[in-house]
């Protein structure tokens, strides 16, 4: 029986060996899909990625005979005691129209954060037709513990989205820092910079006093 065991030794050694060199060829494939897959997306441009800065309307004519409608999910990346929404889940556009819909944030923890958020957009295709003429996504934003603040997206879905898109879902996720993908968003104290471009109090907030 002893002798069994031993002659099998080397075999089980080898079947170690074997085991051990698959995984890690396995590894070191998942890690070479990551850059892989960027090269794929930046050559086809179907990432779901969308721009992180403004761009400009396009001016065509708005085909009314179309309608697509346009989507909004909002979540938070964990551990951020913030809380963006939609103040419409869903609005129904014509292609070539610009169209304006506003967002609240709120910051329900007990210390000042700023944090960015980021967006991506399905079915991917469609990325390459959503134009952003203006977003909060492009900065980072800034809120004192307890604070809201609503602030705009404006955007358009141009004449050349492919016909059989008949949904585009557009998902931002609040990022804070060191956990968004291609973004520096940085956890602060009072007087860190952050972004006010086009934000206005929420509904039923003091707007600081003035009449």
């Amino acid at each position: 029986m002893t002798d069994v065991v031993e002659d099998r030794s080397p075999q089980v050694r080898r079947t170690v060996v074997k085991t051990l060199v698959v995984l890690a060829g396995m590894f070191g494939f998942a890690f070479a899909l990551v850059p892989l897959y960027d090269v794929f997306c930046q050559v086809t441009g179907l990432n779901g990625k969308t721009s992180t800065s403004a761009q400009t309307l396009v001016h065509e004519e708005v085909d009314t005979e179309r309608t697509v409608t346009m989507q909004f999910v909002t979540r938070s990346s964990a551990g951020l005691p913030w809380k963006l929404e939609a103040h419409s889940r869903q609005v129904r556009v014509h292609p070539g129209q610009s169209t304006e819909v506003y967002f609240t944030f709120r910051n329900l923890g007990d210390q000042a954060l700023v944090a960015r958020a980021v967006p991506s957009v399905t079915p991917s295709p469609a990325s390459l037709h959503l134009r952003k003429l203006a977003c909060f996504c492009f900065d980072n934003q800034r809120l004192a513990p307890g604070e809201s603040f609503e602030a705009p997206l404006v955007f358009q879905l141009t004449r050349d989205l492919p016909e059989e898109i008949k949904t585009v879902t557009l998902v931002y996720t609040l990022y804070p820092q060191d956990q968004g993908p291609d973004v520096a968003v940085a956890t602060v104290a009072d007087g860190a910079p952050g972004s006010d471009k086009g934000r206005r109090p929420a509904s039923g907030e003091d707007p600081g006093g003035e009449a």
